[in-house]
């Protein structure tokens, strides 16, 4: 039995908990932005490059939150940091929507990002000791636990923020912030107790046992091209919507549809995780998201856009549970914590240079659309470099 089981809390509830604070993390602190960026961005005169730049403040952030958990989790538990990340998350969310200045703006986005890799960082390392031998119903727990909180997300601030800036105007913007640091607020209690019910311990012990990096590095590799590519989409999908003039009900549905794929995709991939302990399943991911990316250019209009939408969200926060899977089967429980947090650093790193170089390309070409198919291209190498990973 768990230890959840012994401490009589249902693990199930404990996962739901945890997906509340990915949904918080990882998908309003790191996506919602997506969405209220086309009406900053016509409010405040921003380049595309400026707007890249606060996500890669929100990433340089996570960096710092990212190494930061590494260097923590033998002295802290897992579970104290999961909560710390989730209640600072919600706060400077909050905060986002009180001061316009693009100083203001930089400082909150950074922090969402330290103090949301914190909170996610740990989350798989959580999840991954709900059900420690059950290995399918453990693989399922993982894909729910980063499907489910970030696609739920997705669908709230889908299907509300851009009809309500639609009707409020681009100026409204700071209420947007302001709700959806409301939602995360609202998530935190629950998230807490689950952090409290998990209670997994320190990493005490002698000096841990190095990672095989030598025979990591082609997931550790095709995980960063993850990082460098998937957040072009997140970022820009509604200003290149905006730039082929799509309304603001085809853009909250189309973003409803990416949110509900995500959650329904750990059903899709969980039978592929819990069979393979190699580096396919991260490359088939990355091959799926990299179509997605690249469909609304290739195939302009509503069906490309709905094709789209179902491939990428079908796929796209399917990558942390393949690295999370890929460490739970070939690591021992010892080393989970350390390396979940490494691939969490690596991927930090990669995702930093993402949205600002895309948001530049997307200056110069006079189209975002030509950074949707070079962060195609991105993920497709990453599939290709994953796929050399054999089990450990």
């Amino acid at each position: 039995m768990s230890e959840q089981e012994h401490a009589g809390a249902n693990p199930w509830l404990v996962l739901f908990g945890l997906s509340l604070g990915v949904l918080v993390t990882n998908g309003f602190g790191r996506f919602a932005y997506g969405l209220i960026l086309p009406a900053m961005r016509a409010d405040l005169g921003w380049t595309y490059a400026q707007a890249g730049w606060l996500n890669t403040a929100n990433a340089l952030g996570y960096i710092l939150g990212a190494l930061g958990t590494m260097a923590a989790i033998r002295r802290l538990s897992p579970s104290l940091l999961f909560a710390v990340g989730l209640l600072a998350t919600a706060v400077a969310i909050t905060a986002t929507g009180l001061v316009p200045a693009l100083w203001w703006q930089s400082l909150w986005r950074f922090l969402t990002g330290l103090a949301g890799a914190l909170s996610f960082s740990t989350a798989g390392t959580l999840a991954a000791r709900l059900w420690p031998d059950q290995p399918k119903r453990n693989a399922l727990g993982i894909a729910i636990l980063f499907g489910s909180g970030g696609g739920s997300a997705i669908v709230l601030v889908g299907a509300t923020l851009p009809p309500m800036l639609d009707s409020w105007g681009d100026a409204s913007w700071p209420w947007a912030w302001v709700l959806v640091g409301g939602l995360s607020l609202i998530c935190v209690p629950m998230g807490l107790w689950s952090a409290r019910a998990s209670h997994a311990p320190v990493a005490r012990g002698g000096r841990p046992a190095p990672l095989p990096l030598r025979r990591m590095w082609p997931e550790l590799a095709g995980y960063a091209g993850f990082g460098l590519g998937y957040i072009v989409y997140l970022t820009f999908l509604s200003s290149w919507m905006k730039e082929q003039q799509a309304s603001a009900l085809q853009v909250a549905l189309i973003w409803v549809l990416v949110g509900s794929c995500i959650t329904v995709s750990p059903m899709l991939w969980r039978g592929v995780f819990a069979r393979h302990a190699s580096g396919l399943p991260l490359a088939l991911v990355l091959s799926c998201i990299a179509l997605g990316s690249a469909l609304p250019v290739l195939w302009p209009g509503t069906p490309g856009l709905v094709l789209s939408a179902l491939v990428f969200g079908g796929s796209v926060f399917m990558a942390p549970p393949a690295v999370t899977n890929f460490t739970r089967k070939n690591l021992p429980p010892e080393a989970w914590g350390r390396a979940i947090g490494l691939f969490t650093v690596v991927f930090a790193f990669a995702q930093t240079a993402g949205p600002y170089a895309a948001g530049a390309l997307g200056d110069r070409a006079g189209s975002i659309g030509v950074s949707l198919l070079a962060a195609a291209g991105i993920l497709l190498a990453g599939a290709a470099v994953a796929l050399r990973q054999r089990p450990l």
